[in-house]
């Protein structure tokens, strides 16, 4: 049925609020026009009938042929006291008296030559029932017509809503990466959703050669820089020891630490990767990995867990998480500053937490960004230790999430292998 907040249901209920206003106001026209022409006849009716009484009673040879004969009150206590004032005011005065429910009466008045009125009543009864019978056939007939219009409109209303929910789809396979996501409506042209679709499809084209001219110039460059930078490698390693030169091979080291992390970006932009899964001692390779950063930290192996991937991608997100953990997670407290990694491991998840100030909160919302870093606090870096981990984790089929923690606010990133 869909959901009742859905599009299609909004359509059929606003036909369903339309039909009802018109099957209200035609209603109310065509009673009140009933109703008026009603009046007006049996109100001529009556008068008909008063003057032909009066005429029988005073031997009229012009009578009213044909009509019968009402009989005519002269006491104006049995007459209704609105009447009486009308007629003595104007001569003559008719009255729809409703004061019985369920036997209403037309009251036609004259007064007389003498000043005296005389009146005569028609029963109304026949009138209104056959009134509240017409009201009840288009109360009846008004449902029944909304019992068949809502339900079209609302299997009407299905086909644009599909469409629309296609558009949808697509749109969030598009904000979720798939930029080959299209809604397959082409360049036709058509109603506002086939424009919408077009809309989307154009928008997914622009943003894919975007992004993979990113990625081609990425791949360019680091390929570009490894040429000169393996000269500079090797440049450095002939300087004569000093100062000097310590400060430019920790440079050079930098730079060549960036490279090799661009060309890893183009490789996983590629899709060029590929995972060599088996089973490993998780609890071991991960402290492996910890000891070739060379950066302190505790590493907490909950059992001998195991698990099936793949150890060199995993000591590849391992190694980048530690090393951002201590690059951006120095612990305040005391009156100095301590790196305080710890790395919990368990059955096939993998935590590794600092106590510094914690992921920026655009990091939180829209994950890890080449080039950027979130923060001041966070300190400084190029920004792709945790793109490439992210991007590691997904060729192994695993899911990297990141967060605070509550007690100090440390950063906190979390590692799920498949099972």
């Amino acid at each position: 049925m869909g959901y009742w907040r859905s599009l299609r249901w909004k359509i059929a209920l606003l036909v369903a609020v339309a039909c009802c206003s018109i099957a209200f106001i035609v209603g109310v026209l065509v009673h009140g026009s009933t109703y008026d022409r009603s009046m007006n006849d049996v109100a001529a009716k009556a008068y008909t009938a008063l003057d032909g009484a009066l005429a029988t009673e005073r031997g009229s040879a012009d009578g009213a042929d044909g009509v019968d004969v009402a009989h005519v009150v002269y006491n104006p206590e049995e007459m209704p006291a609105e009447l009486v004032r009308k007629a003595r005011e104007d001569g003559q005065a008719d009255l729809y008296d409703e004061s019985r429910r369920y036997s209403p009466r037309m009251w036609a008045a004259q007064r007389l030559d003498d000043g005296a009125l005389a009146a005569v009543s028609l029963d109304m009864t026949p009138d209104q029932l056959s009134r509240r019978a017409l009201d009840r056939n288009m109360s009846k007939y008004s449902l029944a017509t909304l019992a068949v219009i809502v339900p079209l409109s609302a299997v009407a209303a299905e086909l644009p809503n599909r469409r629309l929910r296609r558009v949808a789809r697509t749109a969030r396979r598009i904000a979720s990466g798939d930029l080959a996501a299209r809604t397959g409506v082409g360049r036709r042209t058509g109603d506002e959703i086939t424009e919408i679709s077009a809309s989307v499809d154009t928008m997914a084209d622009s943003l894919q050669d975007r992004l993979l001219n990113e990625q081609r110039f990425t791949a360019d460059v680091a390929h570009e820089l490894r040429t000169p930078l393996m000269g500079l490698v090797t440049s450095a390693g002939l300087l004569p020891e000093g100062e000097a030169t310590e400060l430019v091979r920790d440079r050079v080291r930098v730079l060549r630490t960036l490279v090799e992390d661009l060309l890893e970006i183009s490789r996983l932009d590629a899709d060029a990767e590929q995972a060599d899964i088996r089973p490993v001692p998780l609890g071991e390779v991960v402290a492996e990995s910890v000891a070739r950063t060379g950066l302190v930290a505790r590493v907490t192996v909950s059992g001998k867990p195991v698990a099936a991937t793949d150890p060199r991608r995993l000591d590849r997100i391992v190694a980048n998480l530690v090393t951002n953990a201590h690059r951006h997670g120095a612990e305040r407290g005391h009156g100095r500053e301590r790196a305080t990694v710890e790395v919990t491991v368990g059955d096939g998840v993998v935590v590794v937490r600092d106590h510094g100030p914690g992921f920026p909160e655009s990091l939180l919302a829209d994950g890890p960004r080449r080039f950027r870093t979130g923060v001041a606090e966070r300190g400084r870096g190029h920004g792709l230790g945790l793109t490439i981990a992210l991007g590691q984790a997904q060729v192994i089929g695993a899911t990297l999430t990141f967060a605070n923690a509550a007690d100090d606010g440390g950063a906190v990133a979390t590692l799920r292998l498949p099972g």
